[in-house]
């Protein structure tokens, strides 16, 4: 009577740690699928190290010319 009492007792223990298990690996799936999807909405969103530094040497060259034209602005004021 005892040993059936303690084989019951570990089965329905193990039914419930397996059913915890099962709950907290469909769990676990549910939110690597929401990692991936926030993973391709980040990057649709922000942009690559690449085009910021593409971006900024343009502006840096923007820059340069300006800086070039103010020069001959100021030496052609100082030469009048």
């Amino acid at each position: 009577m005892e040993v059936m009492l303690w084989n019951v007792f570990l089965s329905v223990l193990l039914a419930f740690v397996s059913w915890v298990l099962r709950e907290k690996s469909t769990e676990i799936q549910r939110l690597q699928v929401l990692l991936n999807r926030t993973r391709e909405e980040i990057a649709k969103e922000y942009v690559t190290k690449a085009e910021v530094h593409a971006d900024i040497n343009r502006v840096l060259d923007r820059l340069d010319r300006l800086d070039i034209k103010l020069d001959r602005l100021m030496e052609a004021r100082n030469a009048s």
